[in-house]
């Protein structure tokens, strides 16, 4: 994962880390790795029009999370 370049006030990570840290809370996973993997996916998507941005970083997320627990 490179560094991120990211505002920490990115609502597209923002919004993300906060739902899916509840989302995968039962499989004990901690909200500074639910972080990690979204501003990861997030700066991964550097290259998405920001409209698609949002939806486009917490399904990548997602997806790398379920990978984690899987």
């Amino acid at each position: 994962m490179h560094a991120s370049l990211l505002r920490p006030d990115d609502p597209s990570v923002r919004d993300a880390v906060h739902r899916l840290t509840a989302e995968f809370a039962g499989h004990r996973l901690p909200a500074p790795l639910v972080e990690s993997v979204v501003r990861g996916s997030r700066d991964d998507l550097d290259s998405v029009p920001a409209p698609a941005l949002p939806e486009m970083v917490e399904r990548l997320a997602r997806q790398r999370l379920i990978e984690h627990v899987g």
